[in-house]
């Protein structure tokens, strides 16, 4: 019986390291910085990529012939804009990875 305690708490904390990833409902978080100035959702109004206007930081990426996105990193919202819209990153800052995706 004694050494069913030590297992058993082993168990509790392994469950607790296997917290499912939180949905990415609401709004995207905010940059932890000010390089980026975002301006609303890309594909929709809640889309976590947002379209990204001008700053000191994005001035060098921005194109007359693409338009300029920056999701949180890791999310799933940046892994869908690379296989649906053909982005192709140019930055990463403030927890948000920047793309640049061609108009046509």
């Amino acid at each position: 019986m004694k050494h069913l305690f030590p297992l058993a708490a082993v168990a509790a904390l392994a469950a607790c390291d296997d917290t499912p990833p939180q949905p990415e409902t609401g709004a995207a978080p905010p940059p932890t910085n000010d390089d980026l100035y975002l301006v609303g959702g890309y594909r929709s109004e809640e889309d976590w990529c947002q379209l990204t206007g001008e700053t000191a930081f994005t001035v060098n990426f921005l194109d007359h012939t693409a338009d300029l996105v920056s999701c949180p990193t890791g999310s799933a919202a940046a892994q869908s804009l690379v296989e649906m819209q053909n982005a192709q990153q140019v930055a990463e800052t403030g927890g948000y990875t920047v793309y640049t995706i061609p108009r046509g």
